[in-house]
């Protein structure tokens, strides 16, 4: 039995988008209504911006949930990310790709080492990544009080501000790290590897997959992602934040569009496309509600109402497909 043969089938996923176009055209209705105007340059560039922060580390986390795992500490790896880039930078342009590079190897470092406590230290993905999780969060808690360092004035107008017509540099730096996962995916033997183990651990071991080493892998990438996520929001910020990736609840809101995307949380189904999708249908959701001034408490009731029903029309069809 070959790799590709243990591979679901992979169906686009055209139905985050169809809702985003539907609560777009249904926001844009309500803003007209209250005397706004939701569809401008302005608000364009906000949704854009607030959909690459969360994209990045949603693309990461589709990695290691479409390989049957999970990480719960991307949003401190977000927030020391900030903080490593900034310190590092110090405010000189000449320090730029060092801190990156630097930041970068700290967020694999912590990939590397949830992937290690899941597979050798056959811990459960859940409780490996909050205890990692826990631990920076420890760590920024005791060694911040607030902001820190000072980020590299060319990184500020480049990833930070710098923009092609409306659409910032950041979303198209987050549409390239996408379409290299998307391709990794579809085309690579460590994608089609990937999705074998989280479709059936077992028989992808039988069949000759290292299966350790794809998870732990996958889990370096989604450190990656969230590392990247990290220098984007010190652009933005001009500085390290210590409690940045927790205060966007990075976390729960990249799990959040992984499965409004229509990845299967069980693993093995999925895609980054459809997280895109998920990430875009949240950022609307921001922007109408900030064009509204509703409160934040109602955003995240109705955050919580669009997961809830995209895990019920997911384990609907699952069920259909049992009883077929």
């Amino acid at each position: 039995m070959t790799t590709r043969s243990l591979l679901p089938a992979r169906r686009p996923v055209p139905g985050v988008f169809v809702a985003l176009a539907i609560t777009w055209a249904i926001g844009w209705l309500v803003v007209l209504v209250d005397g706004g105007h939701l569809v401008n340059q302005s608000t364009t560039v906000s949704l854009l911006h607030v959909a690459a922060g969360l994209g990045f580390v949603a693309v990461g986390q589709t990695l290691v949930i479409l390989g049957g795992s999970l990480d719960l500490s991307v949003a401190y790896v977000v927030s020391l990310s900030t903080l490593v880039a900034a310190e590092t930078m110090a405010g000189r342009d000449s320090a730029l790709l060092p801190a990156i590079g630097l930041t970068l190897l700290v967020s694999a470092g912590i990939g590397l080492l949830n992937g290690l406590l899941v597979t050798a230290g056959r811990i459960n993905a859940f409780i490996a990544t909050l205890g990692v999780g826990l631990l920076l969060k420890g760590y920024l808690d005791n060694g911040y009080a607030g902001p820190a360092g000072t980020t590299s004035p060319a990184l500020v107008q480049t990833l930070g501000y710098q923009r092609v017509g409306p659409v910032p540099l950041a979303f198209l730096l987050l549409l390239l790290v996408a379409g290299a996962c998307w391709f990794a995916l579809a085309r690579t033997r460590f994608g089609h590897h990937l999705l074998a183990v989280g479709g059936d651990e077992e028989v992808a071991r039988l069949s000759g997959v290292r299966t350790h080493r794809v998870r732990v892998t996958a889990h370096v990438l989604c450190s990656l992602c969230a590392g990247i996520a990290g220098v984007y929001l010190a652009s933005r910020l001009g500085s390290g934040a210590p409690r940045v990736g927790s205060e966007g609840l990075y976390d729960l809101e990249s799990i959040a569009a992984v499965v409004i995307g229509g990845t299967a949380l069980a693993g093995g189904r999925g895609g980054v496309v459809g997280t895109i999708g998920g990430v875009l249908l949240l950022a609307a959701i921001d922007a109408v509600f900030n064009q509204l001034a509703v409160d934040a408490f109602a955003k995240q009731v109705v955050r919580g109402v669009i997961i809830i029903a995209a895990v019920a029309v997911y384990a609907r069809g699952t069920l259909r497909k049992v009883a077929g």
